[in-house]
């Protein structure tokens, strides 16, 4: 008999040709549409680029969806998590912007949205797995491990760094051993209605917006000023939630007589003055740190250990792998670099590597150099 596999059928490229593989591999294939935003309902107004359009793209994309799973002969169901998302990624990412630190919704969305409400939902069709269009690799045995996927450049295990073993243990990544243009080979292969489709950016489940204007739908901006390390004011920002470590678009300040001609970045903050630093110079110093605290630690298939263990991280999705030791201080990981790194920015994920197993990860709570922490 054959066994069941519940998809998370997005309307991209990737989960429908998910889907069509495990249809070709004898599975019996359900296809299952989440909806996990509702602009109305949200209140996603300002810097929503499709506020005046008929048919969202949430709904282009169900529609898209829809045909790939007639194409293919096999169900579709939709489900919405539109109380769920709010509660647990919007709700984490406005807080964490209130902070002053920088979040990564997608790491939370895959955590609480993809890989537990779309499970417990699917468990009403008896699935033996559940699969999704990431780009990653899972290995079933005696325990169960997540590797990244073999296109290097869509290896997606840095968003996925937050889920457990025993989720793991009941996914497919049907995707997770090809290049992307192998995908779309066999998405013109099927004459899937997605073969050409865009790949979806922008955040998780929102899609694209004018950032600043869409996060003052939710949260009042305070201006404030630029500062100097020295504490010279040098121009007005906009409200610190619109800032990021080693930034350098949007500030409003070219090089003048007085500081040369050296571009300026973000290089602190401080909330409860308001203040924004810059500094200038890619490479300024203060952009560089050695080590750094990181929070709410899950590691897949390791348990606390004592001692320091070596292995490799990203503090970036799109950053090379950095050696490293970590550390269990408390309930925290101590995380200390072989060679300094540029822009580690609390708020943002920092996760653990051995080869290509993703080890987990956390999210960074204070960055530090020579012991002494950076005003981030």
């Amino acid at each position: 008999m054959s066994k069941t596999v519940v998809v998370g059928l997005s309307g991209g490229v990737d989960s429908s040709v998910a889907a069509a593989i495990l249809k070709e591999q004898g599975y019996n294939v359900i296809g299952l549409f989440m909806r996990n935003w509702d602009s109305s309902t949200n209140n996603d107004v300002l810097g929503n680029p499709e506020v005046d359009d008929d048919v969202c793209s949430q709904e282009v994309d169900y529609q898209d969806a829809e045909k790939v799973a007639n194409k293919l002969g096999i169900p579709i169901h939709r489900v919405d998590f539109i109380e769920e998302y709010w509660d647990n990624v919007f709700s984490y990412f406005l807080e964490e912007y209130k902070r002053g630190r920088t979040p990564n919704p997608d790491i939370l969305c895959n955590k609480y949205i993809k890989f537990d409400a779309f499970i417990k939902h699917a468990e009403k069709f008896n699935p033996d797995y559940i699969a999704m269009g990431h780009y990653a690799r899972v290995t079933h045995g005696e325990e169960t491990k997540m590797l990244r996927g073999v296109d290097g450049n869509k290896d997606q295990t840095y968003f996925l760094s937050q889920l457990t073993e025993k989720q793991l243990s009941k996914v497919l990544f049907p995707v997770g051993d090809l290049d992307k243009s192998e995908v779309r080979a066999i998405a013109h292969k099927y004459d899937l209605a997605t073969k050409d489709k865009k790949d979806s950016t922008g955040i998780c489940f929102i899609g694209e917006r004018d950032f600043n204007k869409f996060l003052n739908n939710y949260l009042p901006s305070k201006n404030g000023n630029m500062v100097t390390l020295e504490g010279e004011v040098i121009g007005k920002h906009n409200g610190l939630m619109y800032y990021t470590i080693g930034q350098r678009k949007g500030l409003g300040i070219g090089g003048s007589n007085k500081f040369g001609n050296e571009p300026w970045f973000v290089v602190g903050k401080d909330l409860e003055k308001n203040e924004l630093y810059v500094g200038q110079g890619f490479h300024h110093p203060v952009l560089y740190t050695d080590s750094c605290f990181v929070e709410e630690i899950n590691l897949i298939n390791m348990k606390k250990f004592s001692g320091k263990f070596e292995c490799t991280a990203k503090f970036r999705y799109r950053q090379s792998d950095v050696p490293v030791y970590i550390e269990f201080i408390n309930d925290d990981i101590l995380v200390t670099f072989k060679e300094d790194v540029r822009a580690v920015t609390p708020g943002q994920a920092a996760v653990f590597y051995d080869g290509d197993v993703c080890l987990g990860g956390g999210f960074i709570k204070e960055a530090y150099k020579n012991g002494v922490k950076r005003k981030y």
